[in-house]
């Protein structure tokens, strides 16, 4: 992954508030044990719901079961926004990532995608990859795979002083 343009929007930000680094940025990606996915419904209402996920590879990588909602909107609109970060209001660094999310069906990246959440996890998130898809590590069950690679990340320092950052991949130098 390329590194990204980082910029500081003074006009939602405290004035004595610097830009939040991309390693800092991406640190909560990577420690991160929660994010909320919003998708789109057919029909255009929003959907949001929380998903377990794992940096990995330059992305942030989820998964779904065939029969649930956010499987569906996916299927009709691959758009999709995940936030993080802590819920106070004077402390912390909420993230949000823009991107599209691809559903990954080959058995070699998943092995390398399912080892980066056993270790995030220390063993709790244990899946195995078969057949294009997760699996329990019995070979039970079935989780289809998505890899969001970020178009656009905001950091949202709180506390003193509150700053908003912004870093878009994919840009020209």
């Amino acid at each position: 992954m390329s590194a990204p343009v980082t910029t500081f929007d003074q006009e939602y930000s405290d004035p004595a508030a610097a830009a939040t680094g991309w390693e800092e940025t991406r640190g909560v990606l990577e420690t991160a044990e929660l994010f909320w996915l919003s998708t789109v419904r057919a029909d255009g209402r929003p959907h949001v719901t929380p998903v377990v996920a794992a940096w990995a590879e330059g992305a942030v990588w989820f998964c779904t079961g065939a029969g649930e909602q956010k499987f569906a909107n996916l299927r009709a609109n691959s758009h999709v926004v995940l936030t993080t970060g802590c819920s106070q209001w004077d402390q912390g660094l909420d993230v949000v990532v823009e991107g599209v999310a691809v559903q990954v069906t080959d058995d070699i990246v998943l092995s390398r995608v399912a080892g980066a959440f056993a270790a995030k996890w220390d063993g709790r998130w244990q899946f195995t990859a078969r057949d294009g898809c997760f699996r329990d590590p019995d070979g039970s069950g079935e989780a289809m795979v998505f890899s969001v690679t970020p178009v656009k990340v905001f950091a949202h320092s709180k506390g003193d002083p509150f700053g908003a950052t912004r870093h878009r991949f994919g840009v020209p130098a």
